[in-house]
């Protein structure tokens, strides 16, 4: 991260100029910025080059996660439906979380039955 910022910082900087008028320049500012310009690439490019393969190893796990979790997803949101029709979730001294449906929520489409409740 710290790379990151140095490099940003590097490539936004900008040569100062004197304010007085009169006082050629000893070299010329492009110069400066262009080292500036070339030490910020080599730090962009070493920090691409050791992070880029751990961001490509991350994101396979997460495709995987995500198409293992897929299916138990799918049957959770059928269950539930809406989520505008639940209040916030309750935590029980024991443990338990509860999910408690608004009074003015529609019935339930799904697998459960009115009243039917599900253990998981």
């Amino acid at each position: 991260m710290k790379y990151i910022a140095l490099a940003l910082a590097l490539l936004l900087a900008t040569p100062l100029t004197a304010q007085t008028p009169e006082s050629p320049p000893e070299a010329p500012a492009d110069e400066g910025f262009s080292l500036i310009e070339r030490g910020a690439q080599m730090l962009l490019r070493q920090f691409l080059d050791e992070v880029g393969p751990k961001v490509g190893d991350v994101q396979e796990g997460l495709e995987d996660a995500l198409t293992a979790l897929e299916p138990a997803l799918r049957e959770l949101l059928a269950m539930v439906g809406d989520f505008r029709y639940y209040e916030a979730p309750e935590r029980l001294p024991n443990g338990d979380i509860l999910l408690r449906r608004k009074l003015d929520a529609p019935p339930l489409k799904g697998p459960l039955a009115p009243g039917q409740s599900l253990d998981l």
